[in-house]
């Protein structure tokens, strides 16, 4: 069973708030304390909810909140609870005083955040920016270049190439070119040109003075 809503949205108001109605929640704040937001809407006579009674009060009519631009040390100081806290907004703000939670989540998110990526620096971890792909490091001071090691031994390699003809196999180079009629079976022919027919003869004639 979820949390029961604390008011009725049918009976409130919503928009932007008027005079009257901040100086309503001001004089009962001042008279009675913050106390129960629940409640407060009804008690100040407001046709508010409750939540949007306490971010009005936190975020807009506190006395204490500084109005303006910030300051180079609240920047600094914001960068350093940051790289300690993360994101945790009202803890950061706690250390602040005068600054809402959400003026300091914008003004990270406006400012702060693009003032750290042109110096390189990693927002979410508030070091050097590496990027994987070429070995590239931004330290914020300036650019330094590693040279990927794949890259680098492709370089060193003699690519030099020849162009020419194929070279002959040794085998094929012994062996003799066969005529037609040779492929044909008539290595006898008196048209073999080849010499196939003169070779087989004289090596009969040898193979028969071998016998004798």
């Amino acid at each position: 069973m979820g949390r029961s809503p604390c008011c009725e949205k049918a009976h409130t108001n919503k928009g932007t708030w008027t005079r009257e109605e901040d100086e309503r929640l001001i004089a009962y704040i001042q008279a009675h304390g913050e106390g129960c937001w629940r409640s407060l809407p009804k008690a100040a006579g407001l046709l508010r909810c409750g939540k949007s009674c306490r971010l009005r009060w936190i975020n807009y009519l506190r006395p204490d909140l500084k109005r303006g631009n910030f300051t180079r040390e609240e920047d600094e100081l914001i960068i350093k609870l940051h790289s300690i806290l993360g994101n945790r907004w009202s803890l950061i703000a706690a250390r602040l005083p005068g600054r809402t939670d959400n003026e300091i989540k914008n003004y990270w998110n406006s400012h702060i955040k693009r003032k750290l990526l042109s110096k390189g620096i990693d927002p979410f971890t508030h070091g050097p920016i590496i990027i994987d792909s070429d070995k590239k490091i931004i330290d914020g001071f300036g650019c330094k270049f590693q040279k990927n090691p794949v890259e680098k031994n492709l370089t060193e390699l003699n690519l030099e190439l020849s162009i020419g003809p194929p070279s002959q196999h040794p085998l094929e180079s012994k062996e003799k070119k066969v005529c037609f009629y040779c492929s044909l079976g008539l290595e006898n022919s008196k048209d073999c040109r080849c010499g196939r027919s003169r070779s087989s003869s004289s090596t009969t004639a040898d193979f028969l003075r071998m016998e004798l």
